[in-house]
């Protein structure tokens, strides 16, 4: 029996050799989850659909660019007003929310290569032709929201009539009705009017592309590179691929 006893206890120094492997093994393969925080309010963007699901281009790519970096995704649906306060609580790793890169906020978060250019773009009625800029509406009424980058470019352009509406969703409704001759507002509005609304997609196109720059990007706490890296990482694989440009396609074109 007391030669047998160093046997025995190989054979369980082994065992635990095994098991150790195989849990080291198991943690390696675990996929890095990255809850994202989102305010779905905005169509096409981001918005909640009828089935109660949170649905929208920015949706689609921050899954494509988790699919494509290896990692997992957890959508939070999270109010605009306190949406930057939770990033630098830790409360989310990352913001895919149609965020604007600023030299402001930079100061403050730290941010993704951008994506897509949310400037002002023109939306005109089908039957107009002619029309590729802002500078082809002079004679012309074009309207805007009040107090937006879209009512300060159509008053940059002598000799175009701005009229200004309090909500963006009434100039639409005047340009469908021909009461005015184009509306001015940020691409993805633009784009959920004239491109995903039942009411106007028949009626309505958006002219030229985009004649201001506002890029879109993912935001970070600042300081955290490591959710930064897998983002570029994945969104560089998203662009490269076309899969970037599809998603432009069917959701702002």
């Amino acid at each position: 029996m007391k030669k047998s006893w160093p046997v025995f206890a190989s054979v369980i120094l082994i065992a635990i050799v095994a098991l150790g492997v195989a849990s080291l093994s198991s943690c390696a393969k675990k996929t890095t989850k990255i809850t994202v925080a989102t305010d779905a309010t905005w169509p096409p963007m981001e918005y909640v659909d009828e089935n109660k699901n949170i649905v929208g281009f920015d949706i689609d790519l921050v899954n494509e660019v988790a699919k494509a970096a290896g990692f997992e995704v957890e959508i939070k649906n999270t109010a605009w007003d306190g949406i930057f306060a939770g990033l630098a609580a830790g409360n989310y790793q990352a913001i895919a929310s149609s965020v604007t890169v600023t030299d402001e906020r930079k100061a403050t978060m730290d941010f993704s290569e951008p994506y897509v250019n949310a400037g002002q773009v023109l939306v005109v009625r089908k039957n107009t032709t002619g029309v590729t800029t802002l500078a082809d509406m002079i004679g012309k009424k074009v309207g805007a929201q009040i107090g937006t980058t879209g009512a300060i470019e159509v008053g940059k352009v002598q000799g175009v009539e701005l009229k200004t509406y309090d909500e963006v969703g009434l100039a639409f409704e005047d340009l469908a009705n021909g009461n005015i001759d184009g509306v001015v507002a940020d691409s993805p509005i633009a784009a959920n009017f004239a491109l995903q609304n039942a009411s106007y997609k028949e009626k309505l196109m958006i002219v030229g592309k985009p004649f201001t720059d506002e890029w879109l990007a993912f935001a970070f706490k600042k300081g955290d590179t490591k959710t930064q890296k897998l983002f570029n990482d994945g969104l560089a694989k998203v662009k490269s691929s076309g899969k970037l440009d599809e998603l432009v396609k069917k959701w702002l074109q």
